[in-house]
């Protein structure tokens, strides 16, 4: 009996511990089963979700609130929501945010409106918002987050789905092709809350990966064709790590890592290569034991192992590699040396045949001011008309889908800050954010920017990887204080074999020297010399072997440019051999449009009024046949405004001993022609024209923080500093465009800074300014003026034939 009762009080001990006070014992169901074996599943209280095919790291942010998923706005989000919602979902962090439904509009409750978060909080919930379900918003304007595909360390499952990286023997990521050009939809799966759940299209590498530093990486021809070829394309792939170059075995190789050491070496796609001759070549080298491939295979430090990249890195040091395998006996057991055959650019893909080159990319993307190939600040074609990027989150994935769709390869660099120079005209793109497998910079995640909301201060720039093509090998400085100056000298074939020589001054200009200096990778040409006594040569360049050279100022290099088939050079070579300075800043004038159009007017002026601008041939031709001084003439006046929005000061050419005395003006010339002013028919022919010398080339107004530099006051230097602007009023002599001769009808008006080149700058391009002009033969009418690149050339045809476009303004 007492053993009786002692068990049974054991027994309601046991139970009360079990269970309890008003607990009743239930029955374990599979679902709750799961749930214990995935907790992070079940306390899941923020997801990501999509109408359409996304990756795993992206989509519509969703919150769980009384048990019901809701939405939240995008009011008032910035980056540290993104990185509390990333944590939360066990990424390492967000990279942006997308605003106005940008992955389809969500259903039921609008939970959290007004989100701000410091970036410390551990869960979405926790950060501040106007309260649950309390908002001005609608579902066209729901939040989405994208997010670092890379997992927290310590984290092992996602909510919904496990990672490959928890996976044993998780698979190597997909070829690249599929997913950058056609961006196919990924697999599906539903998870607990009905929603589909996409399966994540990049699977995480092997456990026991890690990054090596590579510190350059090169392409070893292989096949005879392509050792032949000027521009390397294709060959075995050889990286530099730690002083020493290693081979990469092709074991887990894919497209994704021939796409990564492309574009490190200036190529924007790469391609698969004829696997068959390859294995065909290894294998009859590795059979002989005394090749040194056979010998080396065996080592191994020769190898770098399993690389493995999504295909959007910019360097091979961002893909997972080992140097070796730990307790492998033999490196890259049954596998080979990898093998990579790059697609060049347009620009690139005619070298190695000798044919012309290639027209550049027709894209909505190009490069400004850059003093180097693959270099400049970035503008992109919105609507006809090009703009800036604002600098605001830009980084390298950015920078290099715009290096790609340029013909070029990943980016080296992104620029903040101007860095290239400021633009002009509109900003089109904010927090500009790419995966780095995009086509276009027009693809990627981007805010609109409204007008007046940045400043060109903050305008973005890159420079991208570009090929070596042996180019600078063909040109060459001599004879000068520093690398950047001295006489030229290029390497050409004479006579059927190549030789060194030197180039004929005459013709020889700033377009040349511009090709000749970014040739040599020195940048821009700060002057070109048409003397170069001061400059000795080599005895053995000294006959002249390249003549009559007529470059765009697109070329590659100056043996691409138009030249005598024939060397005709009066003027000899020697000390009258071509020159060049290269610099790596250059000014860049640009005039204020606007300006122009407010302040255009007519005025008759009495011919005793004149006669100094007679002198100077401000006038038409017609003038000399008046009856002077009676009568007048009649004059379209305007002011302009030329800014100075290079990275160095903008000088005169000739020196001040040699600038020209204006009797009748008493002043100084610093430039014969500064300006060109022209009214041209709708056809382009001219029907009045006027010019301005540089009588005062001075800093008339320079904006706060900056110091005046220039001054014509007593003779004083002449310029216009970084920043600043020299503006000519409408009052002054010679403003104007004598137009006595011409009939009423619809013109075009056209103004030309620098018209000549005599000057270097960075950017030629948008020295004119163009204007709509309708004169009725008693008042004319400016409109629609702006800078000569500033449209399409679709949009600039139009111009041509249409009464009115938007204006362009600095």
């Amino acid at each position: 009996m007492t053993r009786t009762l002692c068990l049974s009080f054991l027994a309601l001990l046991l139970l009360s511990l079990c269970c309890p006070a008003g607990a009743e014992p239930r029955r374990t169901t599979s679902s709750q089963r799961r749930a214990a074996r995935a907790p992070a599943a079940a306390a899941a209280k923020v997801r990501l979700a999509g109408n359409y095919a996304r990756e795993p790291h992206e989509g519509r942010v969703e919150v769980l609130h009384n048990n019901t998923w809701g939405t939240v706005c995008d009011d008032e989000v910035d980056i540290k929501l993104a990185n509390v919602v990333c944590r939360e979902l066990g990424f390492r962090s967000g990279v942006t945010w997308a605003h106005s439904a940008k992955y389809g509009e969500g259903a039921g409750p609008i939970w959290m409106d007004n989100v701000r978060c410091d970036g410390s909080e551990m869960s979405l919930k926790d950060c501040k918002h106007n309260g649950w379900g309390v908002n001005d918003c609608k579902h066209s304007e729901d939040l989405g987050v994208v997010c670092n595909p890379e997992r927290r360390l310590d984290q092992t499952a996602s909510i919904g789905h496990t990672p490959a990286a928890a996976r044993p023997n998780g698979s190597p990521a997909p070829q690249w092709q599929g997913l950058v050009a056609t961006r196919t939809h990924p697999g599906y799966a539903y998870n607990g809350n009905g929603h589909q759940q996409e399966i994540p299209r990049f699977q995480r590498h092997h456990q026991g990966h890690s990054k090596v530093q590579i510190e350059e990486v090169r392409l070893r021809p292989i096949l005879m064709a392509t050792k032949k070829k000027s521009l390397i394309t294709e060959g075995a792939v050889e990286v530099k790590h730690a002083g020493r170059w290693r081979q990469v075995c092709d074991l887990g190789w894919s497209l994704n890592s021939s796409r990564v050491v492309c574009g490190m070496l200036g190529f924007p796609e790469a391609t698969q290569h004829n696997l068959k001759t390859y294995k065909k070549i290894w294998d009859t080298k590795v059979a002989d034991p005394s090749t040194r491939l056979s010998i080396m295979s065996k080592k191994k430090g020769f190898w770098v192992e399993k690389v493995h990249c999504l295909g959007t890195e910019n360097s091979l040091s961002e893909c997972l590699a080992q140097l070796s395998i730990p307790r492998s006996p033999s490196p890259c057991k049954n596998g080979r040396h990898a093998v990579v055959k790059c697609v060049p650019g347009p620009q690139f893909a005619r070298i190695s045949s000798g044919r012309p080159q290639a027209p550049y990319p027709a894209v909505p993307v190009r490069l400004k001011a850059g003093p180097r190939l693959g270099e400049g600040r970035v503008e992109v074609l919105r609507d006809g008309k090009w703009g800036t990027i604002v600098d605001h989150m830009w980084e390298r994935p950015a920078a290099s889908v715009v290096c790609r769709e340029l013909g070029f390869g990943s980016a080296k660099d992104a620029l903040h800050g101007a860095f290239m120079g400021q633009g002009t005209g509109p900003i089109h793109m904010n927090s500009v954010q790419c995966m780095g497998s995009e086509r276009s910079i027009l693809d990627c995640y981007f805010q609109e920017v409204q007008p007046w909301t940045f400043k060109h201060s903050q305008d973005a720039s890159v420079r991208c990887n570009v090929p070596k093509t042996g180019m600078e090998n063909t040109a060459r400085l001599v004879g000068g204080r520093v690398p950047s100056e001295g006489r030229v000298e290029v390497l050409m074939e004479v006579g059927g074999r190549k030789r060194w020589g030197s180039v004929c001054s005459e013709n020889w200009g700033i377009n040349e020297a511009m090709v000749l200096c970014r040739q040599l990778g020195l940048g821009f040409a700060a002057s070109a010399h048409q003397e170069t006594w001061y400059w000795p040569g080599e005895l053995n360049a000294a006959d002249v072997i390249l003549s009559g050279s007529h470059c765009v100022g697109t070329e590659l290099s100056i043996q691409q440019c138009r030249r005598n088939n024939h060397v005709h050079c009066p003027r000899g070579g020697g000390t009258n051999a071509a020159g060049v300075s290269c610099s790596d800043t250059a000014p860049d004038l640009v005039l204020d449009a606007q300006l122009v159009q407010e302040t255009a007017y007519l005025e008759d002026r009495p011919l005793h009024l004149l006669t100094c601008a007679n002198e100077e041939n401000c006038l038409s031709s017609s003038a000399a046949r008046m009856n002077w001084p009676y009568g007048h003439r009649r004059l379209l006046r305007f002011s302009s405004r030329i800014m100075n929005m290079g990275r160095s000061d903008f000088r005169p050419k000739a020196s001040r001993e040699s600038w020209t005395w204006h009797q009748c003006h008493r002043h100084y010339h610093s430039i014969e022609v500064f300006t060109h002013y022209d009214l041209l028919t709708l056809n382009g022919t001219r029907v009045a024209e006027g010019h301005k010398a540089s009588f005062c080339l001075e800093d008339t107004y320079c904006p706060d923080g900056l110091q005046k530099r220039f001054s014509c006051y007593n003779m004083g230097d002449q310029g216009i500093s970084v920043g600043c602007w020299d503006t000519y009023r409408h009052d002054i002599d010679c403003q104007w465009v004598d137009v006595t001769d011409v009939r009423p009808g619809d013109y075009i008006f056209q103004v030309e800074i620098n018209p000549s080149m005599d000057m270097a700058e960075s950017d030629f391009m948008n020295n004119v300014m163009r204007c709509r002009c309708k004169y009725d033969g008693h008042r004319a009418y400016m409109y629609g003026c702006h800078a000569g690149d500033a449209y399409s050339a679709e949009i600039e045809d139009l111009f041509e034939h249409q009464r009115q476009i938007t204006n362009n303004f600095v």
